[in-house]
């Protein structure tokens, strides 16, 4: 069986049209940050983005470009740097459809794509003002309730067209190891295609050691793949580097003024994202 194709990070993100329904993951995680940089450069348009469960820099500058239409996302935030400004601007605006939800909901609604189901029951959200503002839910009579009134929550299968992600490590086949960062592998599971970038390719067999074999998404889930050492700066991944702090502090501070912003855009265009 052929494995997951091997390209550079021009021909991944190429892969991405405008338009598309993309996944991306949290802050914490594993932001394929090489990637978003080729999109920022290459200007894309209309992407509906579903954070998983929450958005943070990759988000905010994609919105900044104006590459964004939609996000569903259990929140938007720059965490300990502050409100993400271009997600708070283009919200004021009127230029960004925002999709509110719960990191509950999200990942239920991932499960249920995962398990080619069209919605999963959740009950922890009943009582939000929330419910009444996303008609796409649902809430039923628990239909095996014994007695009583028994409402219970239906929210509809989330089926990214593409999950983004970026990973410590790919073998030979194209099995991408992930450690302990089980929301890339729903990720992975439910989208209708999954593009990874990765520190390294190394010539083993992810799946044939048992210590590593739970960690690791099969290459039967991944597309294609590009190798990108610190392709998560400044961000920073997961048991391999930190984030750059000078860095974000620095978007950070841009992403409250729109001049200040389009300043930092232009350096991305120029090749640039982390601090010298």
């Amino acid at each position: 069986m052929t494995g997951p194709a091997i390209l550079d990070i021009a021909d991944l993100a190429a892969r991405i049209p405008d338009g598309t329904r993309l996944a991306i993951a949290p802050d914490y995680s594993g932001c394929s940050m090489a990637v978003i940089r080729t999109l920022l450069q290459r200007r894309a348009r209309g992407l509906r983005l579903v954070a998983v469960p929450t958005a943070g820099f990759q988000a905010d500058m994609l919105i900044g470009a104006g590459c964004v239409a939609e996000i569903e996302a259990a929140a938007v935030s720059l965490g300990e740097y502050g409100p993400a400004g271009r997600f708070n601007a283009a919200l004021r605006a009127g230029r960004l459809v925002m999709r509110d939800a719960t990191c509950p909901v999200i990942h239920a609604g991932l499960q249920a794509a995962e398990k080619g189901i069209p919605f999963m029951p959740l009950r922890g959200i009943l009582g939000s003002d929330l419910v009444a503002r996303r008609p796409d839910w649902k809430v039923i009579d628990n239909p095996y309730a014994q007695a009583g009134n028994d409402p219970i929550l239906l929210v509809p299968a989330i089926t990214p067209e593409i999950a983004l992600f970026h990973a410590p490590a790919a073998d030979r086949d194209g099995n991408v190891f992930i450690g302990v960062r089980r929301e890339l592998m729903l990720m992975a599971h439910a989208a209708r295609r999954t593009l990874v970038s990765v520190e390294r390719i190394v010539d083993t067999d992810f799946l044939a050691d048992e210590a590593r074999a739970g960690a690791t998404i099969p290459a039967l889930y991944v597309e294609a793949i590009a190798q990108a050492a610190r392709g998560a700066d400044p961000v920073g991944l997961f048991g391999a580097y930190g984030p750059d702090e000078a860095a974000l502090a620095d978007y950070a501070q841009a992403s409250r003024d729109d001049a200040a912003f389009a300043a930092w855009l232009e350096n991305i265009d120029a090749g640039q994202m982390v601090s010298a």
